[in-house]
């Protein structure tokens, strides 16, 4: 599953992949919040991230319960929010907002992902999977990725 954030202005551009679930398989569980399918990435430190643009992390964690269950569990997804602290664009590009992560062999489907803008009074409005949009200084993008999909009974 993709889950491609992008942000800038005039002055710069920031561009990541961030993590989710994998499915889990005949024999074992999924992995929590990694890259699969991704070559050459890794996701920005926050320390990097927080001293070279204008923004803040305010959470990156395990999305807990988001794999789905079975004899094997779904990997859990990830939660990544990001505060603006100067009017920015942007783009998200995502899978798995619609269709859920399935489960195989009887097993139950990993959590859709969803992600949000909360604006500056405090208005939380949730975005598709393909969004754009500008952000004020202050306003905060929540990305919650999807968990992987469980295996067997």
């Amino acid at each position: 599953t993709m889950n491609n954030f992008l942000f800038g202005n005039d002055k710069l551009g920031f561009y990541e992949t961030i993590c989710g679930g994998t499915g889990a398989g005949n024999g074992f569980p999924g992995a929590d919040a990694v890259h699969s399918h991704m070559t050459n990435t890794r996701i920005t430190d926050p320390e990097v991230l927080e001293h070279r643009y204008p923004v803040r992390l305010n959470k990156f964690e395990i999305r807990k319960n988001s794999g789905g269950q079975g004899k094997w569990k779904g990997g859990n997804g990830a939660v990544r929010e990001i505060q603006f602290n100067e009017k920015m664009e942007v783009n998200i590009l995502s899978q798995h907002r619609i269709e859920t992560p399935f489960g195989a062999k009887g097993a139950s489907a990993g959590k859709k992902g969803e992600q949000s803008h909360t604006s500056n009074e405090g208005k939380i409005t949730q975005l598709k999977g393909m969004a754009q949009l500008t952000v004020k200084a202050g306003e905060k993008i929540t990305i919650k990725t999807p968990g992987g999909g469980g295996w067997g009974k």
